[in-house]
């Protein structure tokens, strides 16, 4: 009997966050389950999941220690890892409102998880670790590494988009696309009550 074929899953935590999670009340979200829920037939061994620490900002101070407990929740999972990027902030020249002035502007971006996702699904693919690479993201930026996987390895790559449109440059090489759906968030939540070595603790209020 042949082998069941091995699914890594590579997640641009930031992605689909802003993609499908925020201002909804699914922020709770077990990766483990979702990617259930959206590769029924897979046998998913690995799933890798990018993120940068945030901080407090105005009009969520507590972002940092939600974050946190969130993390924890995803270590509970036995096959998950996480790997961070982080935040780089720089000035940019805007134009003032109402005014032909311009003024300088911090802005912060998250930088290093296209990197670090692009940098792990050629590294496991040329060391043999999957059999199916499916990416959770609507990074255009990740079209070559796509590419590479499909042309030379010669594997299948699958895109889950957390995004409403599909980008046109993801699914030039993807072997297959889905859209992630309110209905499959609701459907892959943690329980609001987890325990770890830690002991137990709980989702965050209003998540």
């Amino acid at each position: 009997m042949a082998k069941p074929k091995r699914t890594y899953v590579y997640i641009d935590g930031f992605n689909l966050y802003y993609g499908a999670i925020n201002h909804t009340p699914y922020k709770w979200l077990d990766l483990e389950k979702l990617c259930r829920a959206m590769l029924p037939k897979d046998n998913v061994v690995a799933i890798k999941y990018f993120t940068a620490k945030v901080s407090g900002r105005p009009g969520d101070p507590d972002a940092p220690i939600h974050q946190d407990l969130y993390l924890r929740a995803l270590r509970t999972l036995p096959n998950i890892s996480i790997t961070y990027g982080h935040f780089l902030t720089h000035s940019v020249p805007m134009p003032k409102s109402n005014s032909n002035q311009w003024v300088y502007v911090d802005k912060t971006e998250e930088k290093g998880s296209d990197v670090n996702l692009a940098t792990y699904l050629l590294h496991d693919g040329f060391t043999g670790l999957y059999d199916i690479a499916v990416i959770i993201s609507n990074d255009s930026d990740l079209r070559e590494p796509v590419k590479i996987v499909h042309q030379v390895l010669k594997l299948p790559v699958g895109i889950i988009n957390p995004h409403v449109t599909h980008s046109r440059e993801l699914q030039e090489y993807a072997t297959f696309k889905k859209r992630i759906r309110a209905s499959d968030l609701a459907a892959s939540l943690f329980p609001a009550t987890l325990t770890d070595s830690k002991g137990t603790f709980s989702k965050p209020r209003g998540w």
